[in-house]
C-alpha cells in the first residue's frame, strides 16, 4: 500500500479526478514531448462528459498552452475498458500528423495510471498490510494506535507532511468563511459558510455546534468549487468534511494540534485501504467512494481525537461508509456544487454521529470496514454509468428552469 500522501493531495478544485489529475497528465507530456509546438487532447467517458463544468479544459491548456495551440476533443460517448476517465495526449506537427500518443487515465484523488508513464515516479508500497483488520491487529498485539502504524511505515518524516496538510486545511477553511458571492459556473449557488456561520453563533452549544461543523464543512466545499487550494481527503468534492470535523473538534474540545495531525494520520490510513482495495473515484464507483469514505475518514479522525480504542475506530469508520453505500455522483451541470456542497456538510456531521455511536460501544459489531469495503466496490460497478459522474441521471437531469 502506498503513502497517505496520495490520499492528502494539495491542489486547486474543484475536482482532483477531473482537473488535477488531468493538470498533473498535462506537466508530464508536456515533458516527455519537448519537440511538440502544437497539442490534441481527446477526453473520454465522464472526463468529458462533465469536464467543462469541472475546469478540465482549462486545466490542460493552462500547462500545455505556455508552449502551443491546443485542441480538446470531447468524446463521451467512448468509455475505455480500464477506467471511464481516459485521457489521449498527442503532439501535433505543422503539416497536422500526430505523434507520441500517450494514453493516461485519471483514477481519482489526482492520481493518474497508465502502461508508460516514464516520467511518473513508480509506485512505492510502504505498507505491508492493506486491511484494516489486519492493522488493527497489529495495533492490539502492541498495544499501538493507527497512527502509529502510519509513522512505523511511513517514518518520523510524514509528521512534516501532516503539518503542511493540516496548515492548507484550516486556511481553505478561514478564506471560506471569509468569502461571499456566486460561485463560478452559471447555477448561480450563493456562498453560504459565511452566514451559516453568524447563524450558529446565535443558538444554544448543541444547535451551534452542529451550525458550526457544517459552516466549516461549507467554507472548504465552496472554496473546492471556486477553484482555490484545498486538500484531497480523499478527492477535492469531499473534501470538506474532514478539516470541518478537525477544525470543530479542535476549537471546541481545545484539542492540541499534535493530537490533531495524529488524526489526520489514522484518517488518511483508512482513506488509503479504500485507495487499495476499492476506489475513491467518483467516475468509477459513484459518491459512496468521495462523500462515503470521506465521512468514514472523519469518523476514524473524531474517534482517535477522542481516544477510542482501534476496535471503535474501526466501528466509526464502518459505520459511516456502510450508511453511504449506494450513493450517486450525480452533480448537476458536471459542476462540484450541486448536490456535492452540502453532502460535505452532511457528511462533517455524520462522521461526528458514527464517532458518538461508536464510542458508546466497546468497539465489537458484525460486519467490519474490509467487508463494507469490498461492497462497496462490487456496489459503484453495479451503478449504471449515467450514476456516476457523468452528469446524465439522477439530480443531474432535473432540469426546474
Amino acid at each position: 500500500m502506498e503513502s497517505i500522501r496520495k490520499i492528502f493531495r494539495i491542489g486547486n478544485g474543484p475536482s482532483s479526478s477531473h482537473t488535477m489529475g488531468p493538470r498533473r497528465a498535462a506537466e508530464l507530456f508536456l515533458e516527455r514531448s519537448p519537440a511538440a509546438r502544437r497539442f490534441r487532447v481527446t477526453l473520454y467517458g465522464a472526463l468529458a462528459a462533465t469536464g467543462r463544468g469541472h475546469l478540465t479544459d482549462r486545466a490542460i491548456e493552462s500547462v500545455l498552452g505556455t508552449r502551443g495551440p491546443v485542441e480538446i476533443v470531447w468524446r463521451p460517448d467512448h468509455v475505455h475498458e480500464f477506467h471511464t476517465n481516459g485521457m489521449l495526449f498527442q503532439g501535433v506537427l505543422e503539416d497536422g500528423s500526430t505523434f507520441d500518443d500517450w494514453m493516461v487515465f485519471s483514477i481519482g484523488g489526482g492520481n493518474l495510471a497508465s502502461d508508460d508513464m516514464p516520467t511518473q515516479t513508480p509506485r512505492v508500497d510502504v505498507y505491508d498490510l492493506s486491511h484494516i483488520a489486519d492493522i488493527q491487529r497489529w495495533c492490539e498485539v502492541r498495544g499501538s494506535s493507527y497512527w502509529e502504524y502510519v509513522e512505523a511505515c511511513e517514518g518520523p518524516e510524514i509528521w512534516n507532511y501532516i503539518a503542511r496538510v493540516w496548515e492548507v486545511m484550516k486556511a481553505s477553511i478561514a478564506r471560506g468563511l471569509e468569502a461571499e458571492g456566486t460561485l463560478p459556473g452559471g447555477l448561480g449557488v450563493r456562498r453560504k459558510a459565511s452566514d451559516y456561520l453568524i447563524r450558529a453563533k446565535g443558538y444554544s452549544s448543541t444547535m451551534q455546534s452542529r451550525g458550526m461543523v457544517i459552516a466549516y464543512a461549507l467554507a472548504v466545499a465552496e472554496e473546492n468549487a471556486s477553484g482555490g487550494e484545498i486538500v484531497t481527503a480523499p478527492t477535492c468534492g469531499s473534501s470538506g468534511i474532514l478539516p470541518a470535523v478537525l477544525y470543530h473538534l479542535m476549537l471546541s474540545r481545545d484539542f492540541r494540534e499534535s493530537r490533531v495531525m495524529k488524526a489526520i494520520a489514522t484518517a488518511g490510513l483508512f482513506g488509503n485501504v479504500v485507495r487499495t482495495n476499492a476506489s475513491i473515484s467518483g467516475a468509477e464507483v459513484g459518491c459512496q467512494g468521495e462523500v462515503g469514505v470521506a465521512c468514514a475518514m472523519g469518523a476514524a479522525a473524531a474517534c482517535q481525537l477522542f481516544g477510542g480504542s482501534p476496535a471503535q475506530i474501526e466501528y466509526a469508520a464502518e459505520m459511516a461508509l456502510e450508511h453511504h453505500l449506494g450513493l450517486t455522483c450525480d452533480p448537476i451541470c458536471g459542476l462540484v456544487q450541486i448536490p456535492c456542497i452540502e453532502r460535505n456538510a452532511f457528511g462533517a456531521a455524520r462522521a461526528l454521529d458514527a464517532n458518538t455511536y461508536a464510542t458508546f460501544s466497546d468497539g465489537s459489531h458484525r460486519v467490519s470496514f474490509d467487508r463494507v469495503v469490498e461492497v462497496m466496490r462490487r456496489t459503484g460497478h453495479d451503478i449504471p454509468s449515467l450514476y456516476k459522474e457523468t452528469s446524465e441521471g439522477g439530480l443531474a437531469a432535473v432540469d426546474d428552469q
